[in-house]
């Protein structure tokens, strides 16, 4: 095959990895909107603070340590241990819960039947609460993320794969990193698809969504609901800061991932567990062999920056509501 069309391939499958880790962010974005009507602006945020959470704890780091040394003239940073990945997942996942039980206490329960408006602003002042929280209890420093997942390119994928190509053709190079992400979002989708089907809390999840009063109305408990889903969404964001964190390290900029689970959103709908997924697949697909194929060739690179957002102007010029979102016909 010629060495072209084998690095537009590449860059494809390479493309198709990332945009699994769009998809992971953009996941928290749909479950809180499909079961509240709520934009949680603070998607991004939670991913960071659970990366956060999960290096503190695996690190054994002391929570508030600058605060305290401040205060009382001591010099503690640290416990002396290092916990095992999978109990400082487990330790975060607590967390992540706690955070929820705390946001419908203080702040959902209080805006019932506000507008969308404020409802949104909310969640903006909540995503900046939680980034100051987080640099407060964690320090502001970039962290080193390692829960055990091999990172770099796979030699059993390039070593099988270099025969396609001509001399100057290696093998395919696709990030062991990318590979379990991308096996990490299908069980979890799986996972949440069974349970919304499968499961009482699922389908009380799914009335919710269809109707806020007709739920009610049937002894669904609004408040259940909203913790759940927002735990849920904090599970899904651990999962995103720990590929994420992994990837890049757990640095501030982490938070910035929401930004482009937007045009994932937009392509997928807001309300759709596998919109969310496709529109992230196609993300990450069309970006990489865009930069490769024309951004590289004719505009001088850097398309990846911009390309999502002007995919999803187009879509919301022609089909507003996503692939895979619901049409909203509002009757006067």
């Amino acid at each position: 095959m010629p060495d072209q069309f084998l690095y537009a391939v590449e860059a494809a499958i390479n493309g198709l990895m990332a945009g699994v880790l769009y998809a992971l962010v953009a996941l928290g974005f749909v479950l809180i909107f499909k079961s509240s009507g709520i934009f949680n602006y603070a998607q991004g945020v939670f991913a960071l603070f659970a990366a956060l959470t999960l290096v503190g704890i695996m690190d054994g780091q002391v929570p508030f340590a600058h605060l305290i040394n401040a205060l009382f003239g001591t010099d503690v940073h640290h416990f002396g241990w290092h916990a095992p990945a999978l109990l400082g997942i487990a330790l975060t996942v607590v967390v992540m819960v706690i955070i929820a039980i705390a946001v419908e206490r203080f702040i959902l329960r209080h805006l019932v039947n506000q507008p969308d408006i404020i409802l949104f602003m909310a969640t903006i002042g909540l995503a900046y609460f939680m980034e100051g929280f987080g640099d407060m209890m964690w320090g502001s420093n970039i962290k080193k993320l390692d829960i055990g997942i091999p990172q770099g390119g796979s030699f059993w994928i390039e070593e099988n794969t270099a025969w396609l190509g001509g001399e100057n053709f290696y093998g395919f190079f696709i990030d062991q990193l990318d590979i379990i992400a991308a096996i990490t979002a299908a069980v979890l989708v799986i996972a949440l698809t069974l349970f919304s089907q499968y499961t009482k809390q699922g389908r009380a999840l799914r009335a919710v969504a269809d109707d806020h009063q007709a739920a009610l109305s049937v002894g669904i408990s609004l408040r259940f609901i909203w913790v759940l889903v927002w735990s849920i969404a904090g599970v899904v964001a651990l999962v995103a800061g720990a590929m994420w964190g992994s990837k890049s390290g757990v640095q501030f900029s982490l938070s910035l991932i929401a930004l482009k689970a937007l045009p994932v959103l937009m392509l997928g709908g807001f309300t759709s567990i596998p919109g969310a997924i496709v529109g992230g697949l196609i993300i990450g697909m069309g970006e990489k062999l865009f930069e490769l194929l024309i951004g590289v060739p004719y505009l001088g690179g850097a398309t990846e920056l911009w390309f999502a957002y002007v995919l999803a102007l187009i879509f919301l010029v022609f089909r507003p509501q996503g692939l895979f979102g619901e049409k909203i016909i509002e009757r006067v």
